[in-house]
């Protein structure tokens, strides 16, 4: 694939009259176009696909781009912006517990690849835990600390037993049968 083309024809889906907080446009994705600054170009696209929902064929052609480029992480959170755009978007203020409270001992991978089960309020017949499953990315950090603190989305394996959630309900992490930390929900937009 042509690297150039695939963020030429992702810059032209983001709106004209979209900025991010620093003021950066679709203008200046073409300079860096204009000087094969594609790495530099990538990373603007991100952050204009932050602005507002861009869709699906936006992300992919993102995604693409930045497995040209050989760049994992930004490849990564293509296509997970790309899935979110099918399956909608779950953010929280996840906390962990500390090792000294019987937590985690290593870091949590910050890049989509822990699968944890959560307490999102479902019970079995006999009044149990019915957990759900969800892909755990750590937004601006690589990893979250033992004991840390971070805002993180998830991705259901199952979206439709998510829908009952609403921003400002705590949920529970599981990687064991003991929690292993509590999660604030911050937004929740999952699809019709």
């Amino acid at each position: 694939m042509d690297v150039l083309a695939l963020l030429k024809s992702a810059s032209l889906l983001v709106p004209e009259e979209s900025a991010t907080e620093n003021d950066v446009t679709v203008d200046d994705v073409w300079e860096y176009l204009a000087h094969d600054e594609w790495e530099v170009a990538l990373g603007l696209l991100e952050e204009l696909g932050d602005v507002r929902p861009l869709p699906a064929v936006f992300w992919a052609s993102m995604a693409a781009a930045a497995e040209e480029l050989c760049l994992g992480r930004s490849a990564a959170w293509c296509h997970w912006r790309e899935g979110e755009t099918r399956d909608g978007v779950i953010r929280a203020d996840l906390t962990l517990r500390a090792p000294s409270d019987g937590g985690r001992r290593s870091p949590v991978p910050g890049a989509g690849v822990l699968r944890p089960m959560w307490d999102i309020g479902h019970r079995t017949p006999t009044g149990e835990p019915a957990y759900a499953v969800a892909h755990l990315w750590v937004e601006g950090f690589p990893a979250l600390e033992p004991g840390g603190r971070a805002p993180v989305r998830l991705a259901p394996l199952t979206p439709e037993l998510w829908r009952h959630l609403c921003p400002g309900q705590v949920i529970t992490l599981h990687e064991t049968r003991p929690v292993g930390g509590t999660a604030v929900l911050l937004e929740v937009m999952l699809p019709e």
